[in-house]
């Protein structure tokens, strides 16, 4: 892992408000913050939630060294006071969270931070940071697990990914989201990845002649050779070399892995290939795919009658190309009052998606008994018994003129506590167990909210109480501000 203090990966107004706060006397008061997204990515129906692992190792590391609290003081210009006070920082709150792999939506706090308004506010960038990032490349990569269901999908994006971290923790979201193997090998060591690859055009061009170049590759790796037949010209020499080639490792005892196709019309040339290949005798040679692949391109591929048994994905997968950011938040939602107690905020807005739900929340998954199937999910006040009920009526916050009242279900809460008092209270499971969890998630999904395009809405309910609350509020703040 990537283990860093990352105390300054924070925008200078957080620190600053952090000392406005000390200065008086209000630093230790308690807050709670939700974390969100208002809308899905690629037009599709939902979000596959990534990163958490990561936040948990950034609060366990989080500490400010003497060059952090010298820059800052150059920065923000504090008394030698609150040096001390920098210095002795720690997480001493509560964090809650989905876990990772899970499946999400539209105006789910995903992440609640139970802590004291100076600790909060440090902690709001490098939050949103990981969520936002490993949470869109997870979900692009879903999306294309499902536009290649039973192909082998490789990913090998590093190179195009936006730095170092991108295609690190990128990497890990594509093996959450189902991929099978990755080219990138720090990410293979230190997640326990499958890794991979074939060759690339240099490899060949480096050699006086393509055969030669494929002699070479299979002469030291026999029984893992895989070769890339479009340098030159796929149908009239890469391919017939590499059925040469493929031809002496018989003669040895091993057989030809692979060949991949990296350019030009990939239906046909795939078709052609596999028509050769199996003439030689070689139906077992797999064909790898590359070149520019997403979701759509994937599933054209797939309806032209793509001969691919492996698909190659870089570029637009590592860097969820079509889509920059997630646009996940992280919004105060309850400050402790003059007497202790949590008292709800909320932040109104004349764009109505920007209106905050206010007060400490839970959130629950509403599973059929039947089907086993997600039928919605339920926010509701953090004092609810929703267990324990019976009946629910599901009313989508986005349409709340459609409503389904449900019967015979099974309430599952999402919200796992993560830290209590500062202290870690959840072993990390490894990233093979969250990728098998993943798998069950999207399995509960109805195939309606997995299209690649125009899904279906999944519903996501507010409770009465708690929905008689935001309403309330902002009629409050609304006619505040007209008086």
């Amino acid at each position: 892992m990537l283990h860093r203090n990352l105390a300054l990966h924070t925008d200078l107004y957080l620190p600053r408000w952090m000392y406005i706060y000390w200065k008086q006397g209000r630093h230790h008061e308690k807050v709670v913050f939700d974390l969100y997204y208002r809308s899905n990515p690629f037009s599709g129906g939902y979000v596959v939630f990534a990163g958490l692992e990561n936040i948990v190792h950034y609060l366990e590391n989080v500490s400010f060294t003497e060059a952090d609290i010298a820059y800052l003081k150059e920065q923000l210009g504090f008394e030698d006071e609150f040096e001390d006070v920098l210095r002795n920082f720690k997480f001493t709150g509560s964090l809650y969270s989905v876990r990772e792999g899970e499946v999400i939506f539209p105006h789910e706090q995903v992440v609640r931070i139970e802590s004291t308004i100076f600790e909060a506010k440090l902690f709001q960038t490098a939050l949103l940071n990981i969520a936002n990032h490993e949470s869109l490349i997870a979900t692009k990569y879903a999306r294309i697990r499902q536009a290649a269901p039973n192909e082998t999908l490789l990913e090998g994006g590093a190179r195009r990914a936006q730095g170092v971290d991108a295609a690190y923790y990128g990497t890990r979201a594509a093996y959450i989201a189902g991929f099978d193997v990755t080219s990138l090998v720090s990410a293979g060591r230190d997640f326990d990845v499958p890794t991979g690859g074939t060759m690339e055009h240099a490899d060949i061009q480096f050699h006086d002649d393509e055969l030669s170049a494929f002699r070479s590759f299979a002469e030291m790796y026999p029984d893992n050779t895989s070769l890339l037949i479009d340098t030159y010209d796929t149908l009239k020499s890469g391919l017939p070399n590499a059925i040469t080639v493929a031809k002496e490792l018989e003669a040895k005892g091993h057989r030809l892995k692979s060949v991949r196709l990296d350019s030009g019309d990939l239906a046909y040339l795939s078709k052609r290939a596999r028509k050769a290949l199996n003439e030689a005798g070689l139906d077992y040679v797999k064909i790898v795919v590359s070149g520019d692949l997403d979701e759509y391109v994937i599933q054209d591929l797939r309806m032209q009658g793509a001969e691919a048994d492996t698909f190659l994905v870089g570029t637009r997968g590592i860097t969820a190309y079509e889509q920059p950011a997630l646009g996940m938040v992280y919004k105060l939602v309850a400050r402790e009052d003059e007497s202790g107690e949590l008292k709800p905020v909320i932040k109104v807005s004349s764009s109505k998606v920007k209106t905050t739900t206010p007060h400490k929340k839970e959130l629950y998954r509403i599973i059929d008994n039947e089907t086993k199937k997600f039928k919605g999910d339920y926010i509701a006040l953090a004092d609810e018994p929703v267990e324990s009920y019976t009946e629910i009526d599901l009313i989508d916050v986005r349409d709340p003129a459609f409503k389904i009242k449900t019967r015979n279900f099974n309430v599952k809460r999402l919200l796992q506590p993560i830290f209590f008092d500062g202290k870690r209270v959840y072993d990390l499971p490894s990233t093979s167990e969250i990728r098998a969890y993943h798998h069950e998630q999207m399995n509960g999904l109805w195939e309606e909210y997995k299209r690649l395009r125009l899904p279906e809405v999944y519903s996501v309910t507010f409770s009465k109480p708690l929905w008689d609350l935001k309403l309330q509020m902002i009629r409050n703040t609304r006619i505040f501000k007209e008086v």
